[in-house]
């Protein structure tokens, strides 16, 4: 994966307006497939539809050298009612309908599991069935606090986590060969920035986000971040 590619998201924007969305994810250096809940692309209610998102069909109406896509993951599923089997099921069919004809060298996926520490799943398991059908590079997404250590023991190559909130260097197995996704809201909150990380925006920035006047502003915010830490 090309190092001097930093800046991306998670995925959700407020735009309600399609082209709009995917124009903005297109000025990151590594473009993102936008979800827009305003137009019902919420995790628990496009699962429900597996491939249906708002803004997939005009996304891949462009090539890409390194793109991200994500997806809820299995623990999330599992969580709000899902059986194992249906949920992996279910996710297996978004990402294959994500997956077919996007153009792109190289494809990052995130796994989204906000609340993974009260899950109380095997979800390394789960992640490694899922990871293991697609050629893709496995990465997840947690908003929570939890025990870190399991999930850089996981397969997973990128751990995205909001650096704004929590310290995960502390941990006696840090790093253990993991790329880092940081969810910053300064610099202050990369605390171990190496070749091969990620900046984003924290997932807990609350209502503003949903104000289309702020996408534009954030992205300057990570741009000059990203320009610090890369000195």
């Amino acid at each position: 994966m090309n190092s001097s590619k930093i800046i991306t998201q998670i995925g959700s924007l407020p735009y309600t307006d399609v082209k709009e969305a995917v124009d903005y994810s297109l000025k990151h250096d590594i473009p993102f497939l936008p979800e827009l809940p305003k137009r019902g692309d919420a995790m628990l209610e496009y699962i429900k539809h597996p491939g249906k998102l708002s803004c997939l069909e005009e996304f891949k109406k462009h090539k890409f050298s390194l793109v991200k896509v994500q997806c809820v993951g299995p623990a999330t599923l599992i969580q709000a009612g899902y059986s194992k089997g249906e949920a992996i099921s279910r996710i297996y069919e978004h990402i294959s309908q994500i997956l077919e004809g996007l153009s792109a060298q190289e494809i990052i996926l995130f796994l989204d599991e906000p609340a993974l520490g009260y899950s109380g799943v095997n979800f390394k398991e789960l992640w490694e069935v899922i990871f293991s059908n697609f050629k893709v590079i496995p990465g997840v997404h947690i908003c929570g606090n939890m025990n870190w250590d399991e999930v850089f023991s996981s397969s997973v190559e990128i751990i995205s986590f909001d650096a704004s909130k929590y310290d995960i260097t502390k941990y006696s197995k840090y790093r253990s060969g993991k790329r880092i996704s940081w969810g910053v809201e300064k610099r202050e909150d990369i605390k171990d920035f190496k070749p091969g990380d990620l900046i984003t925006l924290p997932c807990g920035m609350g209502s503003s986000l949903y104000n289309p006047e702020d996408p534009p502003r954030y992205l300057e915010r990570l741009r000059k971040i990203a320009g610090e830490v890369s000195k």
